[in-house]
């Protein structure tokens, strides 16, 4: 019931954790996540409410405020960042999504190329509901694809063929035993290399240490995102940072 009241509320909020380019050391974009915090003051970590609420049905509501919100927030960025949004499988069930994505980028005043849309393997495994056109559709209005959390899941590399993604994001699980194990410093490195033949960027996820950084930089990968660089910030933390900003690399 708590879950419930929170939307209209106003109890959500949202936090935005950056995205580096290797290459040119700047912030190229960032991820917009979900945050409830309730009347008390306290946080209630996503994958507790996430869940539930896909079970009762708030996170198409819930998904549009935030597509609403981060757009809106990300107009006032600088050209060249772009905005990273999840997309829950519950929402690709709904049929309005197309219009919400279209809505929200029209009513923010936002490129549909500075968009990068998110979605998991669970998302796929939809093909029966016709998700792959439905892809294709999101794609004809200018966003991007990236297909998140690569590597976890059983048929990853067949989607590859189904559908072009513009982005690969690689599984923190894999990052955080690359200097322990050298079977995930291997798939970090086939993936990059895939990525790279592929004509697909390659985000690694979870970045905690200065030598996954420079492992990562030497395997090849084009973009990075973890507490390392920046943990998440709220709107007002995230535009100083950009504001801030200079020639000197937040990855060096």
């Amino acid at each position: 019931m708590d879950l419930d009241r929170a939307l209209a509320d106003g109890q959500f909020q949202l936090d935005f954790q950056p995205l580096v380019d290797l290459a040119s050391a700047r912030i190229v974009a960032a991820e917009a996540l979900v945050r409830w915090r309730l009347s008390d003051g306290r946080l209630v970590p996503p994958d507790e409410f996430i869940p539930l609420a896909e079970e009762i049905g708030l996170i198409v509501p819930l998904g549009q405020w935030i597509l609403q919100h981060a757009c809106h927030v990300a107009s006032t960025w600088p050209e060249h960042v772009r905005l990273a949004v999840n997309l829950s499988p519950v929402q690709f069930q709904h049929p309005g999504l197309v219009s919400v994505i279209t809505s929200a980028l029209i009513n923010a005043g936002l490129s549909p190329s500075r968009l990068e849309l998110e979605i998991t393997e669970g998302v796929l495994m939809q093909s029966d509901l016709g998700t792959v056109e439905l892809l294709h559709q999101l794609k004809a209005l200018g966003v991007r694809i990236a297909l998140d959390d690569f590597g976890t899941g059983y048929s990853s590399l067949s989607y590859l063929r189904s559908f072009p993604f513009d982005k690969i994001k690689i599984d923190r699980s894999f990052v955080a035993d690359m200097d322990s194990r050298a079977d995930a410093a291997a798939i970090v490195q086939a993936v990059a290399s895939l990525g790279a033949s592929l004509g697909m960027t390659t985000t690694a996820e979870g970045i905690e240490t200065q030598a996954q950084l420079d492992q990562l930089r030497a395997e090849g990968c084009t973009q990075v995102q973890g507490f390392l660089l920046s943990p998440p910030l709220d709107e007002r933390g995230f535009r100083a940072l950009l504001s801030k900003e200079t020639g000197d690399s937040l990855a060096a």
